[in-house]
Protein backbone atom coordinates (compact mmCIF):
# COMPACT_ATOMS: atom_id res chain seq x y z
CA UNK A 1 0.00 0.00 0.00
CA UNK A 2 1.17 3.22 -0.78
CA UNK A 3 2.46 5.71 2.40
CA UNK A 4 0.75 8.68 3.12
CA UNK A 5 3.46 11.44 3.41
CA UNK A 6 1.62 15.23 3.98
CA UNK A 7 0.00 16.09 7.12
CA UNK A 8 -3.12 17.28 5.22
CA UNK A 9 -3.47 13.57 4.00
CA UNK A 10 -3.33 12.10 6.98
CA UNK A 11 -5.70 14.62 8.58
CA UNK A 12 -7.94 14.12 5.88
CA UNK A 13 -7.54 10.01 6.17
CA UNK A 14 -8.47 10.03 9.59
CA UNK A 15 -12.06 11.83 9.51
CA UNK A 16 -13.04 9.03 7.21
CA UNK A 17 -14.73 7.46 9.86
CA UNK A 18 -16.56 10.20 11.01
CA UNK A 19 -20.05 9.35 9.38
CA UNK A 20 -20.15 5.51 10.12
CA UNK A 21 -19.69 5.79 13.87
CA UNK A 22 -22.65 8.64 13.58
CA UNK A 23 -24.33 5.48 12.20
CA UNK A 24 -23.23 3.31 15.13
CA UNK A 25 -23.88 6.27 17.24
CA UNK A 26 -27.45 6.90 16.57
CA UNK A 27 -28.21 2.63 17.29
CA UNK A 28 -26.27 2.82 20.48
CA UNK A 29 -27.65 5.74 22.16
CA UNK A 30 -30.80 6.70 19.94
CA UNK A 31 -32.21 4.06 18.23
CA UNK A 32 -32.12 0.81 20.39
CA UNK A 33 -33.41 3.20 23.53
CA UNK A 34 -36.67 4.26 21.54
CA UNK A 35 -37.95 0.91 21.40
CA UNK A 36 -38.57 1.08 25.40
CA UNK A 37 -39.89 4.14 27.14
CA UNK A 38 -38.48 2.77 30.35
CA UNK A 39 -36.18 5.30 31.52
CA UNK A 40 -37.63 8.34 29.73
CA UNK A 41 -39.44 11.06 30.95
CA UNK A 42 -43.21 11.80 29.89
CA UNK A 43 -42.87 14.92 27.84
CA UNK A 44 -39.90 13.36 25.83
CA UNK A 45 -41.86 10.12 24.70
CA UNK A 46 -43.20 11.77 21.46
CA UNK A 47 -39.90 12.67 20.34
CA UNK A 48 -37.33 10.33 21.93
CA UNK A 49 -39.08 7.07 21.44
CA UNK A 50 -40.92 5.35 18.02
CA UNK A 51 -44.49 6.03 18.75
CA UNK A 52 -44.49 6.99 22.74
CA UNK A 53 -44.68 3.21 23.85
CA UNK A 54 -43.14 0.08 24.36
CA UNK A 55 -42.32 -2.13 20.75
CA UNK A 56 -40.88 -5.03 21.70
CA UNK A 57 -40.85 -7.46 24.57
CA UNK A 58 -38.17 -6.31 27.27
CA UNK A 59 -36.27 -9.26 28.76
CA UNK A 60 -35.81 -10.88 24.70
CA UNK A 61 -34.80 -7.46 23.51
CA UNK A 62 -32.39 -7.44 26.44
CA UNK A 63 -30.90 -11.03 25.18
CA UNK A 64 -30.99 -9.76 21.56
CA UNK A 65 -29.04 -6.54 22.26
CA UNK A 66 -26.28 -8.84 24.18
CA UNK A 67 -25.95 -11.57 21.67
CA UNK A 68 -25.63 -8.82 19.09
CA UNK A 69 -22.88 -7.24 20.71
CA UNK A 70 -20.90 -10.26 21.36
CA UNK A 71 -21.49 -11.51 17.83
CA UNK A 72 -20.50 -7.80 16.84
CA UNK A 73 -17.18 -8.97 18.60
CA UNK A 74 -16.72 -12.86 17.74
CA UNK A 75 -17.76 -11.55 13.53
CA UNK A 76 -14.88 -9.18 13.96
CA UNK A 77 -12.55 -12.52 13.90
CA UNK A 78 -13.85 -14.04 11.01
CA UNK A 79 -14.14 -10.32 8.89
CA UNK A 80 -10.72 -9.62 9.71
CA UNK A 81 -9.55 -11.94 7.90
CA UNK A 82 -11.49 -11.81 5.46
CA UNK A 83 -9.91 -8.60 4.36
CA UNK A 84 -6.66 -9.46 5.51
CA UNK A 85 -6.68 -12.02 3.12
CA UNK A 86 -9.11 -10.83 0.37
CA UNK A 87 -7.98 -10.93 -2.98
CA UNK A 88 -9.02 -8.98 -5.96
CA UNK A 89 -7.13 -7.29 -8.57
CA UNK A 90 -8.18 -3.61 -6.48
CA UNK A 91 -6.07 -5.17 -3.51
CA UNK A 92 -7.84 -6.08 -0.07
CA UNK A 93 -8.90 -3.05 1.91
CA UNK A 94 -10.76 -0.95 -0.53
CA UNK A 95 -13.37 -4.10 -2.05
CA UNK A 96 -13.45 -5.32 1.32
CA UNK A 97 -14.75 -1.08 2.67
CA UNK A 98 -17.76 -2.04 -0.19
CA UNK A 99 -19.11 -4.93 0.82
CA UNK A 100 -19.03 -3.83 4.26
CA UNK A 101 -20.95 -0.35 3.91
CA UNK A 102 -23.65 -1.11 1.65
CA UNK A 103 -25.61 -4.12 3.33
CA UNK A 104 -24.38 -1.67 6.47
CA UNK A 105 -26.98 1.64 5.50
CA UNK A 106 -29.38 -0.79 4.39
CA UNK A 107 -29.65 -2.22 7.65
CA UNK A 108 -29.88 0.99 8.94
CA UNK A 109 -32.92 2.19 7.19
CA UNK A 110 -34.37 -1.21 8.04
CA UNK A 111 -34.07 -0.45 11.73
CA UNK A 112 -36.62 2.41 11.03
CA UNK A 113 -39.52 0.56 10.02
CA UNK A 114 -42.02 -0.32 12.65
CA UNK A 115 -43.61 -3.89 11.53
CA UNK A 116 -46.34 -3.73 14.15
CA UNK A 117 -47.39 -0.76 16.38
CA UNK A 118 -47.29 -2.34 19.88
CA UNK A 119 -45.33 -4.52 22.01
CA UNK A 120 -44.73 -8.22 20.14
CA UNK A 121 -42.38 -10.80 19.75
CA UNK A 122 -42.52 -10.01 15.35
CA UNK A 123 -40.95 -6.81 15.89
CA UNK A 124 -38.49 -8.44 19.35
CA UNK A 125 -36.75 -10.66 16.37
CA UNK A 126 -37.10 -8.23 13.44
CA UNK A 127 -35.17 -5.38 15.16
CA UNK A 128 -32.75 -7.88 16.48
CA UNK A 129 -31.99 -9.50 13.55
CA UNK A 130 -31.44 -6.34 12.07
CA UNK A 131 -29.18 -5.14 14.49
CA UNK A 132 -26.99 -8.39 14.28
CA UNK A 133 -26.74 -7.37 10.79
CA UNK A 134 -26.29 -3.87 11.22
CA UNK A 135 -23.31 -4.67 13.72
CA UNK A 136 -21.93 -7.51 11.64
CA UNK A 137 -21.10 -5.52 8.40
CA UNK A 138 -20.44 -2.24 10.31
CA UNK A 139 -17.51 -4.33 11.87
CA UNK A 140 -16.37 -5.38 8.54
CA UNK A 141 -16.04 -1.43 7.22
CA UNK A 142 -14.35 0.00 10.39
CA UNK A 143 -12.42 -3.11 10.94
CA UNK A 144 -10.84 -2.97 7.63
CA UNK A 145 -10.45 1.06 7.54
CA UNK A 146 -8.65 1.11 11.44
CA UNK A 147 -6.38 -2.16 9.87
CA UNK A 148 -5.40 0.58 7.58
CA UNK A 149 -3.57 2.84 10.09
CA UNK A 150 -0.59 0.22 10.13
CA UNK A 151 -0.47 0.43 6.96
CA UNK A 152 -1.53 3.75 5.41
CA UNK A 153 1.80 5.26 7.05
CA UNK A 154 5.07 3.88 8.16
CA UNK A 155 6.42 5.86 11.14
CA UNK A 156 4.82 5.50 15.03
CA UNK A 157 4.36 9.40 14.88
CA UNK A 158 2.25 9.25 12.00
CA UNK A 159 0.38 6.65 13.39
CA UNK A 160 -0.14 8.46 16.31
CA UNK A 161 -1.00 11.58 14.70
CA UNK A 162 -4.15 9.75 12.88
CA UNK A 163 -5.34 8.28 15.78
CA UNK A 164 -5.07 11.92 18.09
CA UNK A 165 -7.07 13.00 14.76
CA UNK A 166 -9.53 10.49 14.64
CA UNK A 167 -10.10 11.15 18.23
CA UNK A 168 -11.10 14.74 17.58
CA UNK A 169 -13.13 13.65 14.36
CA UNK A 170 -14.81 11.55 17.31
CA UNK A 171 -15.14 13.86 19.82
CA UNK A 172 -16.90 16.38 16.85
CA UNK A 173 -19.33 13.38 16.11
CA UNK A 174 -20.07 12.58 19.69
CA UNK A 175 -21.34 16.63 19.60
CA UNK A 176 -23.29 16.49 16.43
CA UNK A 177 -24.82 13.15 18.67
CA UNK A 178 -25.05 14.48 21.83
CA UNK A 179 -25.61 18.27 21.64
CA UNK A 180 -27.10 18.64 18.04
CA UNK A 181 -29.03 15.78 17.97
CA UNK A 182 -29.87 16.00 21.29
CA UNK A 183 -31.65 19.21 20.44
CA UNK A 184 -33.25 18.39 17.05
CA UNK A 185 -34.82 15.33 19.47
CA UNK A 186 -36.65 18.64 21.47
CA UNK A 187 -39.37 18.96 18.69
CA UNK A 188 -37.92 15.73 16.29
CA UNK A 189 -39.09 12.08 16.24
CA UNK A 190 -35.79 9.77 16.75
CA UNK A 191 -36.57 8.24 12.98
CA UNK A 192 -36.53 11.37 11.18
CA UNK A 193 -33.55 12.56 13.23
CA UNK A 194 -31.86 9.15 11.84
CA UNK A 195 -32.25 9.71 8.22
CA UNK A 196 -30.98 13.49 8.63
CA UNK A 197 -28.38 11.32 10.01
CA UNK A 198 -27.70 8.98 7.47
CA UNK A 199 -25.52 11.21 4.48
CA UNK A 200 -22.67 11.77 7.35
CA UNK A 201 -21.99 8.16 6.09
CA UNK A 202 -20.52 9.08 2.75
CA UNK A 203 -17.35 10.25 4.71
CA UNK A 204 -16.38 6.34 3.98
CA UNK A 205 -15.77 7.04 0.60
CA UNK A 206 -12.74 9.17 1.23
CA UNK A 207 -10.49 5.56 1.79
CA UNK A 208 -11.67 4.40 -1.67
CA UNK A 209 -9.79 7.80 -3.16
CA UNK A 210 -6.72 7.12 -1.18
CA UNK A 211 -5.56 3.96 -0.58
CA UNK A 212 -3.54 2.65 -3.63
CA UNK A 213 -2.75 -0.70 -3.64
CA UNK A 214 -1.53 -3.19 -6.18
CA UNK A 215 -3.28 -6.72 -6.80
CA UNK A 216 -3.56 -9.12 -4.50
CA UNK A 217 -4.49 -11.81 -7.03
CA UNK A 218 -1.76 -14.40 -7.10
CA UNK A 219 0.88 -15.17 -4.26
CA UNK A 220 3.15 -14.50 -6.16
CA UNK A 221 1.73 -10.51 -6.81
CA UNK A 222 4.67 -8.42 -6.65
CA UNK A 223 5.10 -6.05 -3.02
CA UNK A 224 1.69 -8.52 -2.10
CA UNK A 225 1.78 -8.39 1.82
CA UNK A 226 2.49 -11.99 3.50
CA UNK A 227 -0.75 -13.26 5.25
CA UNK A 228 -1.62 -15.85 7.10
CA UNK A 229 -5.18 -18.57 7.39
CA UNK A 230 -7.60 -17.74 10.35
CA UNK A 231 -6.24 -19.86 12.39
CA UNK A 232 -2.33 -18.71 12.29
CA UNK A 233 -3.68 -15.19 12.59
CA UNK A 234 -5.80 -15.79 15.47
CA UNK A 235 -2.43 -17.69 16.84
CA UNK A 236 0.31 -14.69 15.92
CA UNK A 237 -2.50 -12.27 17.59
CA UNK A 238 -3.00 -13.83 20.96
CA UNK A 239 0.24 -14.61 21.62
CA UNK A 240 1.23 -11.47 21.92
CA UNK A 241 1.33 -11.10 25.39
CA UNK A 242 1.33 -7.86 25.89
CA UNK A 243 -1.55 -7.11 23.71
CA UNK A 244 -3.79 -9.88 26.01
CA UNK A 245 -2.70 -7.58 28.80
CA UNK A 246 -4.35 -4.61 26.95
CA UNK A 247 -7.58 -6.49 26.30
CA UNK A 248 -8.49 -7.25 29.62
CA UNK A 249 -7.87 -3.32 30.68
CA UNK A 250 -9.62 -2.35 27.67
CA UNK A 251 -12.66 -4.53 28.48
CA UNK A 252 -13.16 -2.74 32.05
CA UNK A 253 -12.84 0.73 30.31
CA UNK A 254 -14.94 -0.03 27.38
CA UNK A 255 -17.69 -1.61 30.09
CA UNK A 256 -17.50 1.91 31.82
CA UNK A 257 -17.81 4.35 28.76
CA UNK A 258 -19.77 2.42 26.61
CA UNK A 259 -22.31 2.16 29.61
CA UNK A 260 -21.97 6.02 29.94
CA UNK A 261 -22.77 6.65 26.44
CA UNK A 262 -25.81 3.98 26.28
CA UNK A 263 -27.57 4.79 28.82
CA UNK A 264 -26.62 9.10 28.64
CA UNK A 265 -30.12 9.89 27.40
CA UNK A 266 -32.12 8.40 29.98
CA UNK A 267 -30.38 9.28 32.76
CA UNK A 268 -29.89 13.14 31.90
CA UNK A 269 -33.78 12.49 31.20
CA UNK A 270 -34.67 11.37 34.66
CA UNK A 271 -32.54 13.50 37.29
CA UNK A 272 -33.16 16.56 35.45
CA UNK A 273 -29.75 18.15 34.17
CA UNK A 274 -29.34 20.02 31.03
CA UNK A 275 -28.05 17.18 28.55
CA UNK A 276 -27.17 19.78 25.49
CA UNK A 277 -25.10 21.72 28.17
CA UNK A 278 -23.35 18.69 29.83
CA UNK A 279 -22.36 17.35 26.45
CA UNK A 280 -20.95 21.18 24.71
CA UNK A 281 -18.79 21.46 27.90
CA UNK A 282 -17.69 17.58 27.80
CA UNK A 283 -16.50 18.15 23.87
CA UNK A 284 -16.05 21.22 23.19
CA UNK A 285 -12.64 21.69 25.11
CA UNK A 286 -11.71 18.31 23.80
CA UNK A 287 -8.93 19.26 21.09
CA UNK A 288 -7.39 21.20 23.92
CA UNK A 289 -7.39 18.50 26.51
CA UNK A 290 -6.39 15.96 23.71
CA UNK A 291 -2.76 18.40 24.23
CA UNK A 292 -2.75 17.77 27.86
CA UNK A 293 -2.54 13.98 27.29
CA UNK A 294 -0.40 13.80 24.44
CA UNK A 295 1.80 16.08 26.35
CA UNK A 296 1.50 13.80 29.96
CA UNK A 297 2.57 10.70 27.15
CA UNK A 298 5.33 12.20 25.66
CA UNK A 299 7.09 13.02 29.30
CA UNK A 300 5.81 10.05 31.05
CA UNK A 301 4.70 7.18 28.87
CA UNK A 302 1.24 5.96 27.63
CA UNK A 303 1.14 3.92 30.49
CA UNK A 304 1.43 6.97 33.68
CA UNK A 305 -0.86 8.98 30.75
CA UNK A 306 -3.67 6.15 30.48
CA UNK A 307 -4.07 6.14 34.23
CA UNK A 308 -4.60 9.89 34.11
CA UNK A 309 -7.45 9.76 31.52
CA UNK A 310 -9.05 6.98 33.30
CA UNK A 311 -9.11 8.81 36.92
CA UNK A 312 -10.22 12.06 35.59
CA UNK A 313 -13.34 10.01 33.91
CA UNK A 314 -14.02 8.31 36.92
CA UNK A 315 -13.90 11.78 39.14
CA UNK A 316 -16.62 12.71 36.54
CA UNK A 317 -18.62 9.65 36.43
CA UNK A 318 -19.09 10.33 40.52
CA UNK A 319 -19.44 14.02 40.38
CA UNK A 320 -22.40 13.32 37.92
CA UNK A 321 -24.31 10.76 40.02
CA UNK A 322 -24.63 13.81 43.01
CA UNK A 323 -24.77 16.88 41.05
CA UNK A 324 -27.80 14.86 39.50
CA UNK A 325 -29.71 13.16 42.45
CA UNK A 326 -28.03 15.50 45.33
CA UNK A 327 -28.05 18.75 44.37
CA UNK A 328 -32.07 20.27 44.49
CA UNK A 329 -31.42 23.46 43.16
CA UNK A 330 -31.91 24.31 39.48
CA UNK A 331 -29.50 26.86 39.29
CA UNK A 332 -26.60 25.30 41.33
CA UNK A 333 -27.37 21.75 39.59
CA UNK A 334 -26.70 23.35 36.13
CA UNK A 335 -23.02 25.14 37.49
CA UNK A 336 -21.77 21.87 39.30
CA UNK A 337 -22.87 19.77 35.53
CA UNK A 338 -20.74 22.61 33.59
CA UNK A 339 -17.95 21.69 35.94
CA UNK A 340 -18.94 17.91 35.57
CA UNK A 341 -18.67 18.16 31.95
CA UNK A 342 -15.77 20.01 31.93
CA UNK A 343 -13.72 17.59 34.08
CA UNK A 344 -15.26 14.70 31.83
CA UNK A 345 -13.37 16.72 29.03
CA UNK A 346 -10.04 16.13 30.23
CA UNK A 347 -10.49 12.38 29.43
CA UNK A 348 -13.07 11.98 26.75
CA UNK A 349 -10.59 12.30 24.03
CA UNK A 350 -7.55 10.58 25.13
CA UNK A 351 -10.13 7.53 25.84
CA UNK A 352 -10.95 7.36 22.26
CA UNK A 353 -7.92 7.21 20.65
CA UNK A 354 -5.99 4.42 22.97
CA UNK A 355 -8.65 1.85 20.96
CA UNK A 356 -6.77 3.03 17.52
CA UNK A 357 -2.83 3.87 18.78
CA UNK A 358 -2.21 0.87 21.17
CA UNK A 359 -3.52 -2.32 18.41
CA UNK A 360 -2.22 -0.11 15.22
CA UNK A 361 1.31 -0.15 17.00
CA UNK A 362 1.24 -3.69 18.54
CA UNK A 363 0.27 -4.84 15.23
CA UNK A 364 3.26 -3.40 13.31
CA UNK A 365 6.01 -4.29 15.91
CA UNK A 366 5.08 -8.15 15.10
CA UNK A 367 4.89 -7.16 11.53
CA UNK A 368 8.34 -5.93 11.92
CA UNK A 369 9.62 -9.30 14.18
CA UNK A 370 7.47 -11.77 11.96
CA UNK A 371 7.08 -10.30 8.46
CA UNK A 372 3.41 -11.44 8.82
CA UNK A 373 0.59 -8.71 7.93
CA UNK A 374 -2.59 -9.20 10.16
CA UNK A 375 -2.96 -5.60 11.55
CA UNK A 376 -6.87 -6.17 11.22
CA UNK A 377 -7.13 -9.02 13.20
CA UNK A 378 -5.72 -7.32 16.37
CA UNK A 379 -8.51 -4.52 15.74
CA UNK A 380 -10.63 -8.20 15.66
CA UNK A 381 -9.83 -9.70 18.99
CA UNK A 382 -9.94 -5.91 20.30
CA UNK A 383 -13.66 -5.79 18.93
CA UNK A 384 -14.32 -9.08 20.53
CA UNK A 385 -13.31 -8.11 23.87
CA UNK A 386 -15.36 -4.84 23.11
CA UNK A 387 -18.39 -6.41 22.15
CA UNK A 388 -18.69 -8.33 25.15
CA UNK A 389 -17.56 -5.95 27.41
CA UNK A 390 -20.14 -3.31 25.42
CA UNK A 391 -22.92 -5.98 25.35
CA UNK A 392 -22.94 -6.04 29.46
CA UNK A 393 -22.77 -2.57 30.21
CA UNK A 394 -24.98 -0.87 27.26
CA UNK A 395 -27.54 -3.44 27.02
CA UNK A 396 -27.76 -6.33 29.60
CA UNK A 397 -26.83 -3.68 32.93
CA UNK A 398 -28.45 -0.37 31.46
CA UNK A 399 -31.82 -2.41 30.83
CA UNK A 400 -31.83 -3.90 34.19
CA UNK A 401 -31.26 0.43 35.86
CA UNK A 402 -33.93 1.10 33.20
CA UNK A 403 -36.98 -1.22 33.91
CA UNK A 404 -39.81 -1.93 32.11
CA UNK A 405 -42.78 0.08 31.27
CA UNK A 406 -44.60 -0.98 33.96
CA UNK A 407 -41.50 -1.26 37.10
CA UNK A 408 -41.15 1.96 36.77
CA UNK A 409 -37.70 1.62 37.98
CA UNK A 410 -35.70 4.50 39.16
CA UNK A 411 -32.44 2.54 39.37
CA UNK A 412 -31.01 4.73 36.18
CA UNK A 413 -30.11 7.27 38.58
CA UNK A 414 -26.76 4.93 39.61
CA UNK A 415 -26.20 4.63 36.02
CA UNK A 416 -23.08 7.14 36.68
CA UNK A 417 -22.05 5.46 39.40
CA UNK A 418 -21.54 1.66 37.70
CA UNK A 419 -20.12 3.81 35.00
CA UNK A 420 -17.09 4.91 37.31
CA UNK A 421 -17.06 0.96 38.81
CA UNK A 422 -15.73 -0.23 35.50
CA UNK A 423 -13.16 2.68 34.33
CA UNK A 424 -12.10 2.65 38.20
CA UNK A 425 -11.40 -1.26 37.58
CA UNK A 426 -9.42 -0.13 34.16
CA UNK A 427 -7.31 2.41 36.57
CA UNK A 428 -6.03 -0.64 39.03
CA UNK A 429 -5.91 -3.04 36.70
CA UNK A 430 -3.46 -0.84 34.14
CA UNK A 431 -0.44 -1.49 36.75
CA UNK A 432 -0.16 -4.46 35.32
CA UNK A 433 0.63 -3.21 31.68
CA UNK A 434 4.03 -4.23 30.54
CA UNK A 435 6.77 -1.74 30.30
CA UNK A 436 7.09 -2.09 26.27
CA UNK A 437 3.24 -0.80 26.82
CA UNK A 438 3.42 1.49 29.71
CA UNK A 439 6.93 3.29 28.32
CA UNK A 440 5.04 3.50 24.44
CA UNK A 441 5.07 6.79 22.61
CA UNK A 442 7.89 8.28 25.22
CA UNK A 443 10.18 11.05 23.75
CA UNK A 444 13.80 10.30 24.74
CA UNK A 445 14.47 14.29 26.17
CA UNK A 446 17.91 14.63 24.95
CA UNK A 447 17.01 13.69 21.06
CA UNK A 448 13.61 15.47 21.19
CA UNK A 449 15.71 18.98 22.62
CA UNK A 450 18.02 18.06 19.53
CA UNK A 451 15.22 17.87 17.63
CA UNK A 452 13.89 21.36 18.66
CA UNK A 453 16.80 23.33 18.66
Amino acid sequence: MNKLTKKWQMTLYATSGMGVNMLNLMFTSYLCSALLVGGFAEAVLPFQTYIGHDLVVFGVWSAFGFAAKVLDGIIDIPMASFTDRLKTRFGRRRPAIVIGFVPMVIAYLLFLVIPVKEASMLNTVYYGIILCVFYSFYTLTMVTYYATFTEIVGLQEERSYISNVKSVCDILYFILGYVVVRAMLNSINVRTVALIVLPLSLTMMIPLFMIKEQSTLGESAPDAPKTVNLIRSLRYTFKNRDFIIWMIVYSFMTFGVQLFLGGINEFFSKVGMNMIIVMACSFAPVPLTLLLYNRINRDRGFGFAFRYILLTFTASMVSMYFIGNKVSDPGAKTVLSVVGGLLASFAIGALFAVAYSVPAQLAADEEKKTGISNSAMYFAVQGLFSGIASGIGANVVLNALKGTEESGSNAIIYMTLVSAAGTAAAFALSFLLPRSVSMMGKKDRAVQNKKDK
